[in-house]
């Protein structure tokens, strides 16, 4: 499918880019002794495994389903962003100490225009990944790439303060960059936490959203042999929802006339984009 096809391109463009951004800002981070930079750098190192987990990730929920998994692999979407967001959420607290540790022991900063270079590049590139992963998310909604699209822009913003704090340090303000280095790890703490929440929210089973449960409810009023709904339930199969619920028809009608219904009613309803399969039960009224 290409919606798997260019999750796994956007895998692969991740771990290359935020490979080379990584050596780069760990290079210049140590030698301008940059907490800023430096916090950007192990940023970066924490990219490359979630671009990694992207791409394994899409390659599980991407099988067709089997003997084993009725429901097939979508799910591992959520599994792995999961992971993503506990690495996030891990990275920033190790960030926040390192940024008030140096806070209570500033040392120095010196400027250079290789600092300069390797934030622009940063962010030129981060926007392409940016622009390229919410391209895919749009056309195809997909956690794991929604989790890279975020990524990749609090990257881009998190690497304009980095800039901001040292052109302050050229001017002898060295306080900004400590600041700015706590304020990456809120950043990026707060974004974990999103990412975490919803993707726990997939996995416990949380129904569907009150706009497409309106959009499937819509279809049914359309049938005026519907005469009442029960027991309605949506559980979620990877990216799509499975959706379930009972019919009440008149029982005059024939169990083929009322079963035609039910039919009817779950090819309609199972062509909306969000739903991967309708099981309706027919009882007479």
């Amino acid at each position: 499918m290409e919606r798997y096809r260019l999750t796994k391109i956007a895998g692969i463009l991740g771990i290359f880019g935020n490979l080379f951004l990584l050596i780069i800002k760990l290079i210049i981070g140590l030698i301008s002794g940059s907490q800023a930079m430096i916090a950007d750098s192990i940023n970066s190192a924490s990219d490359i495994i979630s671009s990694t987990l992207t791409y394994i990730g899409n390659k599980i929920a991407s099988k067709p389903r089997d003997a084993d998994h009725d429901l097939g692999h979508g799910k591992a979407e959520y599994v792995y962003s999961l992971l993503i967001s506990i690495l996030i959420i891990m990275v920033a607290v190790t960030l926040f100490k390192d940024s008030l540790l140096s806070f209570w022991n500033p040392q120095g900063f010196n400027f250079s225009w290789w600092f300069v270079l390797v934030c622009i590049i940063t962010i030129l590139l981060k926007l392409f990944l940016f622009l390229y992963t919410r391209y895919i998310y749009q056309k195809y909604p997909n956690l794991l790439i929604l989790a890279n699209s975020k990524d990749h822009r609090n990257d881009m913003i998190i690497t304009i303060f980095t800039l901001i704090s040292g052109i302050f340090a050229y001017f002898g303000i060295y306080f900004i960059d400590i600041l700015v280095g706590l304020g990456i790890s809120l950043f990026i703490l707060i974004t974990g936490i999103k990412i975490f929440i919803e993707s726990y929210n997939v996995l416990m089973d949380k129904t569907m959203n009150e706009d497409t449960k309106n959009e499937v409810l819509k279809i049914i009023e359309k049938y005026r042999e519907v005469k009442k709904i029960q027991h309605f339930n949506a559980t979620p199969v990877g990216y799509k929802y499975q959706v379930s619920f009972t019919i009440f028809v008149d029982g005059n009608l024939s169990t083929y006339e009322s079963h035609d219904i039910a039919n009817r009613l779950e090819e309609e309803i199972s062509e909306l984009d969000d739903i991967y399969l309708t099981i309706i039960h027919v009882n007479p009224l």
